[in-house]
């Protein structure tokens, strides 16, 4: 039985899902962004395969994650370099470690400690927040249909679903 696709699905979590789902995927992501930059890298840190590893380099640089660079050593010698595309995964990264930081490994076991070079100092857990910079909660945010959904997610994030949320919503505790 073959993996489900979700190439037809009206979703940006399943979408990107079909770009990033793999494991392999991230962690090679992963690995890019803590400057590995070739196959052989990439390989012996990962301790992957060979044809895994061409598939997933290759599914990167076709979905623009990655650029296969030519960097000319001793004849054809390929660096693979993350794009501005790839760069913007660092925050969905670094939510996923946070999150594995603490629900996996739990506090004061975390593997890697994140700190920005130039001062030093251990970065702040990624949070949601609103236009003014208030942390939300999950209860504060509603969902609605966009400019891109389809019919069927605009029957269910439509207007009637957004009013009907409104009523349901539980008072706040004090």
């Amino acid at each position: 039985m073959g993996r489900t696709r979700f190439d037809d699905l009206n979703c940006g979590i399943a979408r990107s899902l079909e770009v990033l789902g793999d494991w392999w995927t991230l962690l090679i992501i992963r690995d890019a962004f803590f400057g590995l930059r070739r196959f052989a890298d990439f390989r012996q840190h990962l301790g992957i395969s060979r044809n895994v590893l061409s598939q997933r380099l290759r599914h990167l640089t076709e979905h623009g994650i990655l650029d296969r660079v030519d960097v000319g050593e001793h004849g054809e010698r390929f660096e693979y370099q993350l794009t501005d595309k790839g760069e913007a995964l660092l925050p969905i990264l670094t939510t996923l470690r946070e999150w594995g930081d603490e629900w996996v490994f739990g506090e004061g076991n975390e593997p890697l400690v994140m700190r920005e070079r130039r001062s030093g100092d251990r970065l702040p857990p990624t949070l949601v927040r609103n236009q003014e910079g208030r942390l939300v909660t999950r209860r504060e945010i509603r969902a609605e249909a966009g400019p891109g959904a389809d019919a069927s997610l605009r029957r269910v994030f439509g207007a009637d679903r957004v009013r009907t949320e409104k009523v349901r919503e539980r008072p706040r505790k004090a």
